[in-house]
């Protein structure tokens, strides 16, 4: 597949594809938008918020959650914020969501079946890694939703005058619900 990808990209370049995407590293919209990183959202969530490339910086991971304070998709909101200039923050979960009931139980089965030695696990957790907790996704859409947003709000490092509001976009229609 990555090959074929590959052959795309020259072809791609060499046609000047590129061209209608080209736009600065400044979102457009002053937006961030953190949702979860399903296939079915890859189009259906810029054309259901009617946005376009350059408007927002999109930040997406399995489940489109903040699991702690200092984790990745944090740390890319407030650098949105700070050196983009963004103002405002959507935390779009969606209906359906494979992280909902996620769980390490259900990876260890299959991460052995690959190849990982169940001594891999010990030595994680002897360096302080809850496996539990780091792979858990969630079992309340919308309960997640709101802890992601009161945790964005709340960061000791995010400016209290960024708004966040949270959302659930449905997987097939691109419906927003507002959670309060």
């Amino acid at each position: 597949m990555i090959d074929s990808i590959l052959t795309f990209n020259k072809d791609f370049v060499a046609q000047k594809g590129y061209e209608k995407f080209i736009t600065s590293k400044y979102p457009d919209k002053k937006l961030a938008v953190l949702s979860c990183m399903d296939t079915r959202l890859t189009e259906l969530l810029p054309a259901a918020l009617g946005l376009k490339n350059g408007d927002a910086k999109i930040i997406k991971n399995a489940g489109g959650l903040v699991i702690a304070p200092f984790d990745s998709a944090m740390r890319s909101l407030l650098v949105a914020v700070y050196e983009l200039g963004v103002t405002e923050i959507m935390v779009v979960a969606h209906s359906h969501c494979g992280a909902c009931h996620m769980s390490f139980k259900e990876f260890e089965g299959h991460m052995t079946e690959r190849g990982i030695e169940p001594t891999v696990f010990d030595t994680i957790s002897r360096c302080g890694i809850d496996l539990d907790h780091w792979l858990e996704g969630f079992h309340d859409t919308e309960e997640s939703v709101r802890k992601t947003v009161d945790t964005i709000t709340n960061h000791p490092l995010m400016a209290k005058d960024v708004t966040v509001r949270g959302f659930i976009i449905d997987s097939v229609t691109g419906a927003l619900t507002e959670i309060a």
